[in-house]
């Protein structure tokens, strides 16, 4: 790392504001600092401890962890347990059989809520449906599905059975969908016949259709839940209607246990050129890490609780903080299937009102653009049942913390009241591999900062290295890995083993390494700095994209940015940088200038943006993720390759546009 990029990480990531959990929040916590001197003192066995307070194993495990198979592991060796159970049935035996566990909103309004028995009854149901049709323990099922309870239920019904589940998000072609369901050889597919995107109706099945057109597939039936009643082509000999098997299936089903290795479910990363990548994730484990993360990192009082995670299921998010954890756990949940912007860009508001949230849990694209439509609109509803906010897919830049604080977490209510004490924020960092929360601060214990998300969760070992493989200083910053398995790590690459040492586990020596570039901050705490691949190289000069979007959004003209490198004869690479404005303000040189000037002051001039673009949108997938990619090819002047995974595909061509103006 040159001086010239380690100073301005200096400058950028010296945070002097801190926020101590309030007396009243640490006194009635969940979680509190004993975690860390527990975990510190034996891991495995607090792992093991976790593992028994969390799960209710139908036969007990005799050891923690075998990785005598490095770097494949073995957590909760030779207990069995099932995942549906953990999630649905005990509750029910425990006597919560009438406690909320889904509230659902659906993108026309409609709504249904399901009790803890009721959806015991529906995934019962679907358990039976799924082996009349031929399913059983260790088959794929592939789930090709919108945000509806419909694909809960699938979810949990394959773990109940033993099959093993593929979610390929909605949003994908029917190209990638067919290369997963061939990955995986799946024999089942559950999808609808389509969905509803800002008041109108959004098909699904023709991509199914269209991905299963070729000869040469796995697939013996495909099921289809009824949703938007638009009219779908139909193949008789593959086609069956949610309806008509699951609804006429019987209520009786008994869940066979599974051994804490058994794969749960398959999560291709995203992406959709060259060969998917299978994450491989297993049951004990798996559930333990995300029941427990869950529990601590969010301060979950299960009985008094209504807990909203935003993510759609196609993610990993989806699986961990919507499908599994918030159900093991006993909570009471809201799942939504539409955008935050449609009907009205109160939408997410008037759900938290209404519903009472008292946890929320989002991504920083999503809060920023809260912030781009401005604080009137938070203001105009009563959000003061939220007590805990949460972010997660990507580091969250200092200014978007704050705004989510002093906007979202000191609300009191739609008539201006304040809270005395503003919700904490929990920033999390994890990935798909890792299947659960790896860092993130407890909102009992920890003084949090704008931006960073701090500090390991009790048993887990991260750190930041050089390109030796050796720890850095506090103030340095490096490549972050993890040193010690852990219970929610992935165990391979479907079908591919060779693939996934090559992936994790060769750049440095007996460390996964995550990929992501990350600096400790005088503390010693972590600041994550984004994609090692999303460095740009400007006159030998390393800077990060997430370093200098965060100084562009920390001007008060800015709402969003995103930054990429474009070919440069001169420098090697160039900086080109888009951004939404607040408001209305002008837009000519003089706003350009002014932010080309604001990122040489806040990092230094070698971060200086060639180019400064004012645009309308950013193109961004459903989940909220900006696509940099066809960013990037805007700024070397092709043509833009495949959008289909947009949320909105006219975002490219409202770029063009502000381009030729």
């Amino acid at each position: 790392m040159s001086e010239t990029h380690a100073s301005a990480l200096d400058n950028l990531l010296h945070e002097e504001r801190r926020f101590a959990p309030s007396a009243d929040f640490a006194g009635n916590a969940v979680a509190s600092a004993s975690l860390y001197e527990r975990a510190a003192a034996d891991r495995l066995g607090y792992w093991a401890d976790r593992a028994r307070e969390m799960l209710t194993w139908d036969t007990e495990f005799t050891e923690a962890l075998d990785w005598s198979g490095a770097p494949v592991a073995k957590w909760f060796v030779g207990g069995t347990v099932n995942a549906a159970y953990n999630a649905l049935d005990r509750h029910v035996e425990a006597g919560n059989g009438d406690r909320v566990a889904i509230h659902f909103e659906g993108a026309m309004g409609d709504t249904r809520s399901y009790t803890y028995a009721e959806l015991t009854d529906e995934v019962k149901k679907a358990a039976n449906a799924f082996e009349s049709l031929g399913v059983s323990k260790g088959d794929r099922v592939a789930v090709y599905l919108p945000m509806i309870p419909e694909a809960v239920i699938t979810m949990l019904a394959c773990a109940r059975i033993g099959a093993v589940h593929s979610v390929v998000f909605g949003g994908f072609s029917a190209d990638a969908l067919r290369s997963r369901i061939d990955d995986a050889e799946a024999k089942l597919v559950v999808t609808a016949d389509g969905t509803w995107r800002r008041g109108k109706p959004s098909p699904l099945k023709p991509a199914v259709d269209e991905s299963l057109a070729a000869d040469g597939h796995s697939v013996d039936n495909v099921l289809v839940v009824k949703r938007n009643g638009e009219d779908v082509a139909w193949n008789d000999g593959l086609d069956k209607w949610w309806d008509d098997v699951v609804g006429s299936a019987s209520r009786e089903h008994t869940a066979v246990a599974h051994d804490s290795e058994h794969p749960l479910f398959v999560l291709y990363t995203s992406g959709t050129t060259g060969k998917p990548k299978g994450i491989v994730h297993t049951t004990g484990g798996f559930l333990t890490q995300t029941a427990a993360t869950h529990k601590d990192t969010f301060d979950l009082h299960a009985e008094t609780d209504v807990y909203w995670c935003t993510a759609d299921i196609g993610w990993v998010t989806g699986h961990s903080y919507v499908a599994y954890a918030p159900l093991v756990n006993g909570s009471t949940q809201v799942i939504f299937e539409g955008t935050p912007d449609a009907p009205h860009r109160g939408r997410w508001w008037e759900i938290v009102e209404k519903y009472g949230v008292t946890i929320l849990y989002t991504a920083p694209t999503a809060i920023r653009t809260m912030m781009k439509w401005g604080r009137e609109i938070p203001d105009g509803y009563d959000l003061s049942s939220l007590r805990v906010l949460g972010s997660v897919g990507e580091p969250i830049n200092p200014e978007a913390w704050m705004w989510y604080r002093d906007v979202i977490g000191t609300n009191g209510g739609k008539n201006g009241e304040r809270k005395e004490h503003p919700t904490p924020i929990v920033d999390t960092w994890w990935q798909t591999e890792t299947g659960a929360h790896m860092i993130a601060p407890l909102p009992g214990v920890t003084e949090t900062k704008p931006g960073s998300a701090q500090v390991a969760v009790p048993g887990i070992t991260v750190d930041v290295v050089d390109e030796a493989g050796a720890s850095v200083g506090n103030g340095e910053g490096g490549y972050l890995v993890i040193r010690d398995p852990w219970p929610s790590m992935l165990r391979g690459i479907w079908g591919d083993m060779d693939r996934y040492r090559e992936t994790y586990w060769s750049r440095f020596e007996n460390m996964y390494f995550a990929g992501d570039g990350a600096k400790k901050d005088e503390d010693g705490d972590i600041w994550l700095l984004g994609r090692v691949d999303d460095v740009m190289n400007v006159s030998g000069h390393r800077l990060s994209t997430t370093e200098i979007e965060s100084a562009l959004v920390s001007h008060p003209l800015v709402a969003e940015s995103a930054v990429v490198g474009a070919k440069d004869e001169t420098t090697g690479e160039a900086i080109v940088a888009f951004v939404i404005l607040r408001g209305e303000p002008a837009e000519g040189p003089d706003v350009v200038q002014i932010l080309r000037d604001h990122v040489a002051k806040e990092i230094g001039p070698i971060a200086k943006p060639k180019v400064v673009l004012v645009v309308p949108e950013l193109p961004k997938t459903r989940s909220g993720k900006i696509m940099r990619r066809l960013l990037k090819d805007v700024a070397e002047g092709r043509d833009v390759g495949d959008a289909s995974t947009l949320a909105d595909n006219t975002v490219m061509a409202q770029i063009a546009e502000s381009l030729r103006k």
